[in-house]
């Protein structure tokens, strides 16, 4: 009996942490490419070249894709489903692009959970030929999406993500 009354108080106390915990949240991280700031702003800004360095893309290579628009303008939706629960279904658009400095994005998720985040890629010259990249990923989460960040602490998750892909672009653009 005492086993299941502690794990009851462990399924309160995760609904409850649920509660108060925030409902937007943004990871970051950045990278120094050796290259121009221009030069590596002309890769990021082809979307389908994410499939190189993006480890989220990377994840199921049988996925179906499909593309509207033309690539590196704005308006471009880059859209992918995949059998593979990690990748599951949704699309990604170009909604702005400032020459050379910074390009954001809309990713629409559409299975296995609903739910629109943002992300961005910010581009600063350090030297000449040496950029440093700032990839930020923004979201805000439901009650159930809360409890699923409590329990899979899926923001680090994500954040190792996010500098996997970051390492796998350094390693394309610096050779």
């Amino acid at each position: 009996m005492l086993a299941l009354e502690i794990t009851l108080l462990i399924i309160a106390a995760i609904l409850i942490a649920a509660l108060f915990s925030p409902t937007n949240w943004t990871i970051e991280a950045a990278i120094e490419i050796h290259k121009p700031k221009q030069e590596v702003y002309d890769y990021l800004k082809i979307l389908k070249n994410s499939e190189k360095y993006n480890k989220w893309v990377m994840t199921d290579p049988n996925m179906k894709k499909e593309f509207k628009g033309t690539d590196g303008t704005v308006g471009f939706v880059y859209s992918w489903d995949s059998e593979n629960k990690q990748v599951g279904k949704g699309e990604q658009e170009i909604k702005n692009l400032t020459t050379g400095a910074r390009i954001d994005y809309e990713i629409r998720f559409i299975k296995p959970f609903t739910g629109t985040s943002t992300s961005s890629l910010l581009l600063e010259s350090v030297s000449d030929k040496l950029t440093r990249i700032k990839w930020s990923f923004s979201s805000s989460n439901n009650y159930l999406m809360k409890i699923m960040h409590l329990l899979f602490n899926l923001k680090k998750v994500l954040l190792k993500d996010l500098q996997a892909s970051l390492g796998n672009l350094k390693s394309i653009l610096d050779n």
